[in-house]
């Protein structure tokens, strides 16, 4: 039910619409329809009954003495309720002064007590005779309720002296007249009511079918079918909507094909470019350990500009290195070659490679199996590890623990942290957080390779601070053992070959044996300046 109305909430939303007008239609027309008859059944049948009662009135109570007795008053009661009256008639008059005499026509139906006192007080009210009133008493009735049922009740007295009269005419079959007609408008509002649905469901159905045609489109188009079009039929405003998808749809196609073509150009020319750059980076890496192996038997006036060569060739190296990884990640065809590894003897092996025992406290139990690409967790920890002991403090402590179904790896030193306006950016390639210092020993793009690389893996990488201040925590989050990887047999890539990656040689391992001297991995944008706090 839930998911009926989920999908049809427009059309729910007009039908709802749709029978709240024509339910209001109908009840107002019902409403006025039944007054308007009650009102003419009612009267209709009030003047009958009160002209019957006037005119006898007139032709058998005026013949009256002024002190009748009381077989005359009865007399006239009978004669004013025979043949096809109707109605109930009751007369009093007055055989002394001060002494009453009450005839019914019916004792068990109409006694004077049934007459309302308002009524009565009205039919012996004594009016003045001017141009405007031509007699001193009128015709006065109500309409009551006697024993749960409806009744006309009227009267009046004669004028120059004699009996007051009142008439009791039942209005128990008007009643029943009435009720019918409700219950006829009632059933015609009911049907009118369904009427609006259907026609609602019509109008939806021929409103929605172009609405959820559009909705199709656009979610087909959020999916990058890009050549999505729709059919236009029509000059309404729905035919104009969908001329406007059209338009909007073809040049959204238009601007991602340019973007697209601009964006492997330039992972193109990156890629090229650092290619090329191997063969002389290779023959001058080869010059430079010749001089740094010479270093001692130079000028002293040479050795610093022997050391800034060699220092600023092995940059230049890593920084090659650091962007065909970059380029190959923005191609979608950098590779995991998974394994069962134990974390703390990779975690161990990383920190020993980089003689980093000394500034480093590490808190692993041997014993952690997990499913990921040594190469690449070696990568991550050399950069977050490198970074804490380039830009925080000693010691720096590295903690591995298993919780629930992810591998927890964190990294903190004892610094001065990271600024909160640069928290944000630590992993963006290239940033700096300050432009006066715009050279640093890293290249920038050490922590963005680490989190490239935790991604490949299904994790995440978060930077902070320490809630007591006392430096900057980074913590990556891996999975065990993630189902929806597919099992392949360990050193299986997940990832098949691409011809982009024609780099094959190029693809050498980043962290290679660096010492604490040349953090080839460990290079970052210096959480928030390339290199610099």
């Amino acid at each position: 039910m839930l998911a009926s109305l989920r999908w049809t909430s427009l059309r729910l939303r007009l039908v709802v619409v749709f029978a709240v007008v024509a339910l209001t239609a109908a009840v107002s027309a019902s409403g006025i329809a039944y007054w308007l008859n009650r009102e003419a059944v009612l009267t209709r049948t009030q003047d009958s009954a009160l002209g019957d009662f006037r005119q006898q009135m007139q032709n058998r109570a005026a013949s009256l003495p002024l002190r009748p007795s009381q077989n005359e008053l009865q007399a006239t009661v009978d004669q004013m309720t025979q043949g096809k009256a109707g109605f109930t008639v009751l007369l009093v008059g007055e055989r002394e002064e001060g002494k009453p005499i009450i005839a019914t026509s019916d004792p068990d139906d109409f006694t004077f007590d049934d007459v309302p006192e308002r009524l009565q007080d009205a039919v012996n009210d004594r009016q003045d005779v001017r141009v405007t009133n031509s007699t001193p008493y009128h015709l006065y009735w109500q309409r009551i309720q006697l024993r749960g049922k409806p009744y006309l009740v009227g009267g009046t007295r004669i004028v120059g002296g004699g009996p007051t009269g009142y008439v009791l005419k039942s209005l128990d079959q008007e009643r029943e007249d009435l009720n019918t007609l409700a219950w006829s408008l009632g059933i015609a509002t009911a049907l009118a009511l369904v009427g609006s649905a259907l026609l609602a469901q019509a109008a939806s159905t021929t409103v929605l079918k172009p609405v959820r045609r559009l909705g199709d489109a656009a979610r087909r188009l959020g999916e990058g079918k890009l050549d999505t079009r729709l059919r236009v039929s029509g000059t309404d405003e729905l035919a104009e909507l969908a001329r406007t998808f059209n338009k909007t749809a073809a040049s959204l196609e238009k601007k991602v094909a340019d973007m697209s073509a601009r964006e492997e150009s330039s992972r193109r020319f990156v890629a090229d470019m650092s290619h090329e750059l191997r063969t002389p980076l290779t023959a001058l890496t080869a010059v430079t350990e010749v001089l740094e192996d010479e270093i001692d038997n130079l000028d002293p006036m040479i050795a610093p500009a022997v050391n800034l060569v060699v220092s600023e060739t092995r940059r230049l190296g890593d920084l090659v290195e650091n962007l065909m990884e970059v380029t190959r990640f923005d191609a979608g065809t950098a590779r995991l070659v998974l394994d069962y590894v134990d974390v703390a003897d990779q975690v161990t092996a990383c920190i020993d490679a980089r003689a980093w025992l000394d500034a480093v406290e590490l808190d692993a139990e041997r014993g952690i199996m997990a499913r990921l690409d040594p190469r690449r967790l070696d990568v991550i920890l050399a950069n977050l590890i490198g970074n804490a002991l380039k830009h925080g403090g000693s010691p720096v402590r590295v903690s591995v623990r298993p919780v629930a179904d992810e591998l927890l790896i964190e990294v903190r030193d004892h610094g001065p942290g990271i600024p909160e306006d640069v928290l944000p950016h630590v992993f963006d390639r290239f940033y700096k957080a300050s432009a006066s210092r715009p050279r640093s020993e890293g290249s920038g793009l050490g922590l963005s390779i680490a989190v490239e690389n935790a991604h490949i893996h299904g994790g995440t990488i978060t930077a902070s601070n320490s809630p007591d201040g006392d430096g900057a925590v980074f913590l990556l989050r891996l999975p065990l053992d993630d189902p929806a990887a597919p099992k392949e047999e360990p050193g299986e890539s997940t990832q098949p070959e691409n011809a982009f990656a024609a780099d094959a040689d190029a693809a050498t391992d980043l962290d290679g044996p660096d010492g604490p001297d040349r953090p080839s991995d460990t290079e970052s944008p210096g959480r928030g300046e390339e290199g610099q706090r």
